[in-house]
């Protein structure tokens, strides 16, 4: 039987330093990080979905940053692509490759064998229902799914209305129901064989994290990024201005809400999030949870590899 390729991943809430963390294990390593970051992969937006600098990158490699702009359409499925040849490409080089991100459903598509080919993309009927959406409301669309398929609707937030789609679109297509789905493929064998790591460290620390992120993100000109996002034609109705940090300050630019406010909610936001991505991780008994707080790096470095040597035994 051929011999599964090897990977590391490193996921946790935002702001809990996965990326910094990537960097200094793939100088350890020899690798080369690809971003499981839905927000990461568009261009010309740096500060609100705090992508890392090429200062910041230290000559390390990263792959699916600024692959695409705001307004092109992406999907799990062609993260899976994308990231697939990444891995060939970083072992083509006798490298290791480094998966870093907080969005679950990418790294699903490494950690399970999903299969995206039975039901292609069907443009007409997504139209359809982003404009019961936009008509109605995200409940309606919501409800809609609940009816035929009530776990999927229990997994999917209601304002999340791509994935909704995504999820009404697959049924309309295949017949199936996307948990139905989903339920049997994880039951497969992986693409890949891999060390999971997640970060973790006491709530009230996150919090306070993420707080002062949000307040460097306006320091450096969060502002700004938006509007030239506006001046260079992207509308507000895009998925990509969906993301938080952005969605925000249109409401600020509009005069509607002050800037103290925006940041309060931004804030907000960014901790409900980050609560979310908790949940989700925590329900995966394939990963390994590393403590991080008032840990030095050499310590939380030293528990990566010791995990890495006795999964993948390849260090």
């Amino acid at each position: 039987m051929k011999e599964k390729k090897k990977i590391i991943i490193i996921a946790g809430p935002t702001a809990s330093g996965k990326t910094n963390l990537g960097i200094e294990l793939a100088k350890k390593i020899n690798g080369e990080i690809i971003s499981a970051d839905s927000m990461q992969i568009y261009k010309y937006m740096d500060i609100g979905t705090a992508k890392p600098t090429k200062e910041e990158m230290q000559g390390i490699k990263h792959h699916l940053i600024d692959i695409i702009y705001p307004d092109e359409e992406f999907s799990v499925a062609l993260f899976k692509q994308y990231a697939d040849n990444a891995i060939e490409q970083i072992y083509s080089k006798g490298k290791i490759p480094i998966v870093v991100g907080g969005t679950g459903l990418y790294i699903n598509s490494l950690t399970y064998s999903l299969n995206f080919s039975d039901s292609a993309p069907d443009k007409e009927y997504r139209e359809y229902l982003e404009n019961i959406s936009k008509e109605y409301g995200p409940k309606y669309l919501h409800d809609m799914l609940k009816s035929i398929d009530p776990d999927a609707a229990n997994n999917i937030h209601p304002n999340n209305v791509k994935r909704v789609i995504r999820a009404l679109e697959v049924f309309k297509n295949t017949g199936k129901r996307i948990s139905d789905y989903q339920s049997t493929t994880k039951q497969n064998e992986p693409d890949y064989d891999f060390a999971y790591f997640c970060l973790d460290m006491p709530r009230d620390v996150l919090y306070d994290r993420i707080n002062k992120r949000v307040d460097i993100m306006f320091d450096k000109g969060l502002i700004e990024e938006v509007k030239l996002l506006l001046s260079l034609g992207y509308s507000r109705d895009l998925q990509s201005m969906q993301a938080i940090g952005y969605k925000e300050v249109f409401d600020y630019l509009d005069g509607k809400i002050s800037l103290e406010d925006v940041k309060n909610i931004i804030k907000q936001n960014s901790r409900r999030y980050a609560k979310r991505q908790l949940t989700w991780f925590r329900k995966d008994t394939r990963i390994y949870w590393i403590d991080v707080y008032n840990k030095q790096l050499d310590e939380i470095l030293s528990n990566m590899l010791g995990y890495i040597e006795g999964k993948l035994k390849f260090l």
